[in-house]
């Protein structure tokens, strides 16, 4: 009776799957190429294998207790060639197989392939241990075969579903499945390619291993399998926890003004013609390719590397040509030009605001006509009416400061007679109480013209629209004396605070909100240092270090829902429809660098200079170490190198985020807000100086005795 049951024991071992089958070690046999990402990350981890050209080959070659994987290697253009014979070949070989993207899948009908608009990856079945049910993924350019077969209980569905990391409204009632079971079978289907996981960036990578090593183990790779690991494509700059060289902070630099000359941001003279006939037929996105022209400024900048990732992990250029973004982008290159000696930077940074101001259209017809509203004003955008037509009071107030900034820097007062013609536009068009709202268009100057807007008492209690109005006029006050720029400033700012927080009108979240106001009080502090003024900005500047992780991001944060502009989606069917938050809900662990990061790295950066506070200096080396660290690493994609995404985990320590946001979202590079003003406050570390300070000494009050009789005569 013991030698029997020895006996049994012996056998149950030889037959466990992924041990040893007859005395030899079970293999996972592939169909692929050599190409192929999983089979890559097989073969690097040393887990015991062999590679096939073709299924036939495969199925062939894989014995009884191996596992058989059947890899899509020209995903999406091109489903793996088999029939149902091959399915019955399987089965009858008694093997665990997994097939992906295949052209036939036995009972089960189905259409073309279709490309997903707004589905995400969600996982559907808790026997992923480490990733739970409802979990979120990022399968970029994800298409999938269009199943007209109802599925049972699918291990994952691509469905347009609201969340950070968790599907948190549930599936809706329309999912498609992505991987299940054949029934009566030891077959698993996926009918999108998942095995091209590295080169198509998909996302969270941890989460990913976790599913890969899943399968494999369930397949019968093995009980246990060490954890698999892979060189991602894109990758932070520094670890978490690594210690950072000495000249970190120059190297981040060095590559951040790069990433503008990789990216082809500087549009080429011989492109411009190209470009503008896009644009003309609605086309605002073209693919990244090393061939387009890189030009020297003199025809403008371009706006950004959009958020969409495709399948082979790369992203597209936004080609607008917009002003705020043209100038941040001159500010990016004069102060790095400080930082690095480098010459060429300063032409480019020249070039930049020259074709905005003086030879692009921003400052002619309307813009250029005394007689009408929009004198002097900059217009949102010179690719296309619908932008020309804007004037934003903060994308104007931004033009403005990153133009007094590359003024300083390239010692000119070239510009001094524009901007100041600008910074009288912006007063005259903003109301009584220190409020202009958020826009003003071309055809509401033609109703109403400027003085209506300067007499008028409205109240937008929008920091993200109005602050850096308030900063300006500050500046511009300390500047010309006069007491209407200052009293328009003040009265923004104090009633404005006597709301905070609470009843602040936010965007895509209330920490970007408190970011904005450290500017316009940090400058209150500059020209009217009271306890009062001090007071206010110790409050936002404490709010925001309560936002500040030990990792040095700058947590994002929401305000009442009810108060929210653009506020995470509400349902599942919201997913995708407009601008957005990058975080569900409050405590997701995630920094937005468009929206929040950056102007807090602004605003504490010119509060530091003002209170001389140790603990807000510590803030703000804290935060200049996370961005050197998060700046984005990748040999395989020069368009991303050296940027900084929109959204980054600081727990998972990966750029991530919810990507429900419809024009820019969780992984777009912006050339001015985000790259702009991160380069640009890297390199006045470096120069020891505040903006403040780096521009206090401009010339451009010679301007202002004519302009202000001609741009302010009341009737």
């Amino acid at each position: 009776m013991i030698l029997k049951k020895i006996f049994l024991l012996f056998v149950v071992f030889l037959l466990s799957p992924g041990l040893a089958i007859y005395g030899r070690q079970s293999k996972i046999i592939l169909s692929c190429d050599k190409t192929n990402d999983l089979y890559t990350i097989i073969k690097n981890n040393n887990l015991p294998y062999s590679r096939y050209a073709s299924p036939e080959e495969a199925l062939k070659n894989t014995r009884e207790g191996d596992i058989l994987l059947i890899l899509a290697d020209n995903y999406p253009t091109e489903q793996i060639k088999i029939n149902e014979e091959l399915y019955r070949k399987i089965e009858k070989k008694n093997i665990n197989a997994f097939i992906e993207y295949p052209s036939c899948i036995p009972q089960v009908h189905f259409k073309k392939i279709q490309k997903t608009k707004k589905e995400r990856v969600v996982i559907t079945t808790n026997s992923f241990s480490g990733i739970d049910s409802l979990s979120i993924l990022a399968s970029n350019g994800l298409h999938y075969i269009d199943i007209q077969t109802e599925i049972d209980n699918p291990y994952v569905v691509a469905a347009q579903v609201a969340g950070f990391d968790t599907a948190i409204y549930g599936l809706p009632e329309k999912t498609v499945p992505l991987l299940f079971k054949l029934k009566n079978s030891n077959i698993i289907v996926a009918t999108t390619g998942f095995s091209n996981f590295v080169s198509g960036r998909y996302a969270p990578q941890k989460e990913w291993g976790i599913f890969w090593k899943r399968i494999l183990e369930d397949l019968g790779a093995g009980n246990k399998i060490s954890s698999l690991k892979w060189e991602p494509e894109i990758s932070v700059t520094y670890e978490k926890n690594e210690k950072l060289p000495d000249n970190f902070q120059r190297k981040s630099i060095s590559k951040g003004i790069n990433w503008y000359r990789n990216a082809k941001m500087l549009v080429a003279d011989s492109f411009v013609d190209s470009l503008q006939q896009l644009i003309n037929t609605g086309t605002e996105r073209i693919k990244w390719n090393k061939d387009i022209p890189l030009g020297d400024g003199s025809k403008g900048s371009l706006e950004c590397i959009f958020s969409e990732i495709n399948e082979k992990g790369s992203q597209p250029i936004g080609i607008i040509v917009r002003g705020d973004c043209v100038s941040e982008t001159a500010m990016a290159f004069a102060t790095s030009g400080a930082v690095l000696h480098d010459k060429e930077s300063y032409r480019i940074a020249q070039n930049l605001i020259d074709f905005y101001l003086f030879h692009s259209i921003a400052s002619k017809n309307e813009y250029g006509d005394p007689l009408h509203g929009a004198y002097g004003l900059i217009p949102w955008g010179v690719s296309n009416p619908n932008w020309y037509k804007a004037s934003y009071g903060d994308d104007n107030a931004r033009f403005i400061i990153s133009s007094l900034i590359t003024s300083a820097i390239l010692k000119t007062d070239r510009w001094d007679e524009k901007l100041m013609r600008s910074l009288l536009a912006l007063l005259r068009t903003t109301g009584k109480s220190g409020f202009r709202g958020d826009r003003i268009d071309l055809q509401d100057f033609d109703k109403n013209g400027w003085d209506y807007y300067f007499r008028r008492d409205i109240i937008n209690l929008s920091p993200h629209f109005e602050s850096y109005l308030w900063a300006c006029f500050l500046w511009a006050y300390n500047q010309t004396g006069d007491n209407t720029f200052l009293d328009r400033a003040e009265k923004g700012i104090r009633t404005l605070m006597e709301n905070y927080p609470d009843k602040l009108k936010w965007t895509n979240g209330l920490a970007q909100e408190k970011a904005r106001m450290l500017l316009p009080l940090s400058w209150l502090v500059q020209v009217k240092n009271t306890p009062e003024n001090r007071t206010m900005l110790r409050t936002v500047v404490n709010d925001i270090l309560k936002l500040q992780d030990k990792s040095g991001a700058i947590r994002e944060e929401l305000g009442r829902i009810d108060m929210g502009r653009y506020p995470p989606p509400r349902s599942n069917e919201a997913y995708g429809t407009n601008e957005a938050s990058l975080i569900a809900n409050n405590g997701d662990p995630v920094s937005d660098l468009l929206y929040t990061t950056n102007f807090a790295f602004l605003g504490l950066h010119e509060a530091s200079y003002i209170l001389k506070d140790p603990k807000i200096k510590k803030s703000v080396d804290l935060l200049a170490e996370f961005l050197c660290r998060i700046q984005v690493k990748s040999d395989k994609h020069p368009e991303i190198n050296g940027g900084w995404m929109r959204a980054f985990d600081y727990e998972k320590f990966e750029h991530w985020g919810s990507n429900a946001d419809a024009g820019w979202g969780a992984w777009v590079i912006e050339s001015g807000w985000t790259q702009g003003w991160i380069t640009t406050i890297l390199s006045l570390r470096e120069l020891n100086t505040s903006v403040w300070d780096l521009t206090e000494n401009s010339h451009i009050n010679k301007h202002y005795p004519n302009l202000q009789k001609e741009m302010l005569n009341l009737k």
